[in-house]
């Protein structure tokens, strides 16, 4: 995949694909509760739906007991920032974690270089893209494997996909209860702190533990700062993951460090949702590099 220089992915007119393009810039060689064991996981994990009373064990359970709901609706946003540069893109969308497929719509900043908005397909491993901003006709679809973008699809098309966000939270090094708050009438419980991406994906395994290995790879601060909100059952409900990468490929100068805060909600566990991939013949198949997301 060609790159582009880092700092255009922070840009207020860049569009969520920019911020790919830029990623893959930095280097380097998605998971969650939708990763390649999950089917077993739903029927077999020993971890009980409730909510664990040690603040670690809880957040690290979360990502299992969420996968259990069955599907969840999902709203994101993503912000990053660069010295005077800020960028925001918003998403909605569904997570079936039977099937271990979501779909997000994510809102680009106005002025980006593509109008309109971003539509991601993702399964653990692979992303399919659609108004992307690459040479590609209206209407049709990429498909990427997350190993091609250098965050794993983490941040890098405007979301964090829901599998993913939970996922992550099997890294936890550390955490504390903030205290018990209230979201959209549910009692809940806030915890913040740290994760490791690299213990988070040898705790997913399989396909889903790609996009994490990538982002660990990537990502210059290792200790995640995080914050969740986990109702009685152990289900999560939000999480607020801050990720940051080198503007300026190789730099550790503070100056030069883009900040990516990533919140994903979820709510109307249960509920059917209706995800599917895009149809093979609106998959428009890569002619080579240059054509890739940018």
């Amino acid at each position: 995949m060609t790159t582009s220089p880092t700092t255009r992915a922070l840009l207020p007119a860049a569009a969520t694909v920019l911020l790919a393009a830029a990623l893959t810039a930095c280097g380097g060689t998605s998971g969650g509760s939708a990763d390649a064991n999950a089917s077993a996981s739903a029927s077999q994990s020993p971890v009980a739906d409730k909510l664990a009373d040690d603040p670690v064990t809880a957040v690290r359970n979360a990502a299992d007991i969420t996968g259990r709901t069955g599907s969840a609706q999902a709203a994101t946003q993503l912000t990053t920032e660069s010295a005077d540069k800020k960028a925001a893109f918003t998403g909605t969308g569904a997570y079936d974690y039977v099937k271990r497929i979501g779909r997000i719509e994510v809102q680009v900043p106005p002025g980006a270089a593509t109008t309109g908005k971003v539509v991601e397909v993702v399964e653990p491993g692979i992303v399919f893209l659609q108004n992307s901003g690459a040479k590609v006709p209206a209407g049709k679809w990429v498909e990427l494997d997350v190993r091609q973008l250098a965050d794993g699809n983490l941040i890098s098309n405007g979301a964090t996909d829901p599998a993913t966000a939970a996922g992550a939270l099997r890294g936890v090094q550390q955490a504390s209860v903030v205290g018990d708050e209230t979201l959209d009438g549910v009692p809940l419980k806030h915890y913040k702190g740290t994760l490791d991406l690299s213990k988070a994906a040898d705790a997913t395994g399989g396909q889903g533990a790609n996009g994490l290995r990538m982002a660990a790879s990537t990502f210059t601060v290792k200790d995640v700062p995080f914050e969740a909100w986990l109702d009685s059952e152990g289900r999560l409900h939000k999480v607020t993951e801050i990720f940051t990468f080198a503007g300026v490929a190789g730099s550790k100068d503070p100056k030069d460090q883009v900040k990516v805060t990533s919140t994903v909600a979820l709510s109307a566990f249960g509920q059917p949702v209706q995800v599917s991939e895009p149809p093979a013949a609106d998959v428009v198949e890569m002619k080579d590099s240059s054509a890739s997301p940018k």
